[in-house]
């Protein structure tokens, strides 16, 4: 009865569980579709915040999601992204590395950007500059990835160009956001802030939405006084921010939502976008709100700098014809409140990443904010110089104006030397605060290096004075002479990433020419060194040269000039050439024939085109280059019916022994 009971009770257990169990797995199969629903109804809600722009709410429910377990390629990214797009960085970073250690195959490349962004948020410049590799790997012609490949020493080239302004925090931060200074060129500053007690904010950032306000700047130039609204029209319950004025200061250029005539605009996607507006000054208060012609409701244009002049205006957009997410433009202005047709800065300036809050000094200077040219991190400033061939060079100004975070919206009084810009680092009173700074030194504002060496006797090695040396182009154009010291020393400032020829003369003796590339290394200095070569020049040489004889001889040059299927001249040919263009010089009666070879691979057709080419290149040359008369050169081309070893085609050789038969020779003739 005992030993029944118990088993009684064994078997109802064990039948219970078996029921519990059924029951839970029913219950399971019940619910799994309701929870699947539930969390596509809450994707589906986050999806709408963040196409809208609302990227904290987007976030909160991405990230509510992702704490359920549930992962994919689009939450990953959005998530990663909502961080992005407000300026939080390195909150963006272990959502970017769980995007791409998960979905590789899946992540296009300017996640990889992004991400490399992040890693510099946080100072990880050695992590950022390897995925800055990938990205350039997959990229291939990615001006961000390019700008990072020529420039791999930027973090030696900004500290080289750091310390040379004092930065200072100033009062009339908030605990919310301020930004965008600009000189009202009434001894004020006028900025952008969200202090205003607006009951509504913004759902891109759950701030309130941005008003312009005015400081009274003191004698310091670097003090102010507490802020006050600007008085009249110009500010709504929108955002209003990036003013410029003109130098009466009684004209302002400023961004302002799509908010005109009390009505809000929308794009075809239903986004209120940003616009330009203008407006006067009357009786100490604005009005008169203009639109601009040139805006849409389908593209955003923003952040306006006028020309020192007042005849241009400079701005942000991604209007059509934009390389990245935001490029600069410029627009003339016209009389009777007319506007030209908006030009593209070019590629100089814009890549494919974000340039921004543009800023001319009166000086000329454009100054702007990009996360696109190499930097520390977010949004750097960077300064462009204007050449004379209207190209830009642009630079990074350095710490402590950059920062690994976000640093923009600079402006500067080069009269004083004064200023003031944005950043949302550490340290600041609200999400973004305005520094003001003196300027103690000068920028580089050019690349330059510096070419030193020693010229020796190529025998002897004892160092040979007074002798003259010269840095050339390789169009033969002098860019600047100087001659050896007692010690055989020499020097020049070259530029940056550019061919010369350094070039020794001696009188009587042919010159000894050496070619030099310099590399894309600010400040660096190059240690290149001549044995001279007492060669004899054609005219004075004790062997005599006679009609039909090759000048390859008494001249030492090389006769090998071509690479396999090419008619290029190869940049160590050319010290050979410039050496042909100087005897010929020195020798007014001197006339010479080009004879051009080719190996024997291919057909005796193409190489008989191929030696044509040559032939025609390397006279070219000779006469543009060197500005010898046409009518004392001429050319000949044998293709491959001239070789000068066993090389054809029914024999093996080294590429060694096919080499020495793509040449050109230079025969004296009547």
């Amino acid at each position: 009865m005992g030993d029944y009971s118990i088993f009684s009770l064994l078997k109802q257990k064990t039948y219970l569980n078996i029921h519990l169990c059924v029951f839970a797995i029913t219950l399971l199969l019940f619910s799994y579709p309701s929870f699947g629903q539930e969390r596509n109804k809450q994707l589906a809600k986050a999806d709408q915040n963040f196409e809208a722009l609302a990227y904290i709410n987007a976030r909160d429910i991405y990230l509510d999601v992702a704490n359920q377990g549930y992962s994919s390629y689009d939450l990953y990214r959005k998530l990663a992204d909502s961080y992005y797009f407000t300026g939080e960085l390195e909150e963006s970073i272990q959502w970017y590395e769980k995007l791409i250690s998960n979905f590789s195959e899946e992540t296009k490349p300017e996640y990889l950007f992004r991400y490399a962004q992040s890693l510099k948020s946080a100072e990880r410049y050695i992590d950022a500059d390897a995925i800055m590799e990938r990205f350039n790997t997959v990229t291939g012609n990615d001006k961000r990835a390019k700008s990072f490949i020529n420039k791999r020493d930027y973090l030696d080239f900004i500290e080289m160009q750091s310390g040379k302004y004092d930065v200072y925090k100033l009062t009339i931060n908030s605990e919310y956001s301020d930004y965008a200074p600009s000189f009202d060129h009434r001894g004020q500053i006028v900025f952008a802030s969200s202090r205003s007690k607006n009951s509504k904010v913004h759902e891109w950032n759950q701030m309130p939405f941005l008003d312009l306000f005015s400081s009274t700047i003191k004698e310091d130039n670097i003090s102010t006084e507490e802020p006050k609204k600007l008085k009249g029209k110009i500010n709504t319950k929108f955002h209003e921010s990036s003013t410029s004025f003109t130098k009466d200061g009684n004209t302002v250029y400023f961004t302002r939502n799509n908010f005109t005539n009390n009505k809000l605009g929308k794009s075809r996607k239903g986004v209120v976008l940003l616009k330009l507006y203008k407006a006067t000054l009357a009786n100490q208060r604005w009005s008169n709100i203009t639109e601009l012609s040139f805006n849409s409701n389908n593209y955003s244009i923003s952040h306006p700098a006028l020309s020192p002049d007042g005849k241009q205006l400079y701005f942000a957009s991604d209007m059509k014809g934009t390389r990245g997410k935001s490029d600069l433009f410029v627009v003339d202005i016209l009389p009777g409140g007319k506007y030209g047709k908006p030009q593209n800065l070019g590629d100089d300036i814009n890549t494919e990443g974000r340039e921004t809050f543009p800023y001319i000094s009166d000086n000329g200077r454009l100054y702007f904010a990009s996360d696109g040219h190499v930097g520390l991190g977010g949004l750097d400033i960077f300064v462009a110089i204007s050449k004379e061939d209207d190209t830009y060079e642009v630079f990074n100004v350095g710490k402590p104006i950059n920062s690994s975070k976000d640093d923009f919206s600079f402006v500067l009084n080069e009269e004083n030397k004064t200023g003031y810009f944005a950043s949302n680092r550490k340290g600041g009173k609200g999400n973004d605060d305005i520094y003001s700074f003196i300027q103690t030194e000068e920028l580089i504002t050019s690349c330059k290096e510096y070419l030193k060496g020693i010229i020796t006797d190529n025998k002897t090695q004892e160092p040979l004075a007074n002798i003259e040396v010269s840095l050339l182009d390789t169009d033969g154009n002098v860019f600047s002479e100087v001659k050896s010291d007692y010690n055989g020393s020499y020097s020049f400032e070259v530029d940056c990433d550019k061919t010369y020829i350094i070039r020794a003369s001696m009188e009587g003796f042919n010159p000894n020419d050496i070619i030099f590339r310099s590399k894309a290394t600010y400040e660096t200095t190059n240690k290149i060194s001549i044995d001279f070569r007492r060669e004899e020049l054609l005219s004075t040489t004790s062997e005599p040269v006679n009609i039909g004889d090759d000048i390859v001889t008494p001249l030492q040059l090389r006769t090998i000039f071509f690479d396999l299927d090419t008619d290029e001249i190869r940049p160590d040919a050319e010290a050979d050439l410039q050496k042909v263009i100087s005897v010929m010089k020195q020798n007014p009666n001197l006339k010479i024939e080009v004879r051009s070879h080719t190996d024997s691979r291919s057909s005796y057709w193409y190489n008989k085109k191929l030696s044509v080419k040559r032939m025609r290149a390397t006279v070219r040359y000779i006469i543009r280059n060197g500005g010898i008369n046409w009518k004392r050169i001429r050319g000949k081309a044998y293709g491959e019916r001239r070789l000068i070893n066993q090389c054809t085609n029914d024999v093996t050789c080294t590429e060694e022994e096919h080499q020495e038969n793509r040449r050109s020779e230079f025969i004296v003739r009547k």
